[in-house]
């Protein structure tokens, strides 16, 4: 059996740039309940949404092309068994060119359909990543937590 990954994608009509810059400004999408730096390799930051908490480290940043996040710590307070099941999963935005637009591949590598957490954590990301992260860079607003 393979495992899917939750992924998703957008194309926007903004420079690689814009979306490089729009993705590490992640209290502008995400929540605003942000502790520590997300912009340069090696930070690390904490996002909270009530009693739950994400802790990750920059593990990867190319310039206009590729973010990826390493989950180091986190406390799922709703998941039943598992509260910390997305310990050791990789957050990863790939950004490219396509037909003068940009395009972003993104992908929870770990965040798979066994794990407790995965209806609502794929509602999360298709509210957080497909509504709020493409209004911040197409409106210049997003709607974080």
């Amino acid at each position: 059996m393979q495992t899917t990954n939750y992924s998703s994608n957008l194309l926007v009509d903004k420079t690689p740039h814009e979306v490089f810059n729009a993705i590490n400004d992640v209290s502008a999408w995400w929540s605003i309940h942000l502790v520590g730096n997300t912009k340069s390799l090696n930070d690390e930051f904490t996002v909270r949404f009530g009693e739950t908490y994400i802790t990750m480290k920059v593990t990867e940043s190319i310039n206009d092309k590729k973010i990826v996040w390493l989950v180091t710590d986190c406390y799922k307070h709703w998941v039943k068994h598992n509260k910390i099941e997305w310990i050791g999963t990789n957050i990863v935005f790939e950004i490219s060119s396509q037909n003068n637009k940009t395009k972003i591949d993104f992908t929870h590598i770990g965040l798979v359909p066994e794990l407790e957490c995965y209806d609502n954590c794929e509602k999360g990301w298709n509210q957080f990543f497909n509504d709020s992260l493409a209004k911040l860079i197409i409106e210049g607003k997003g709607q974080p937590y």
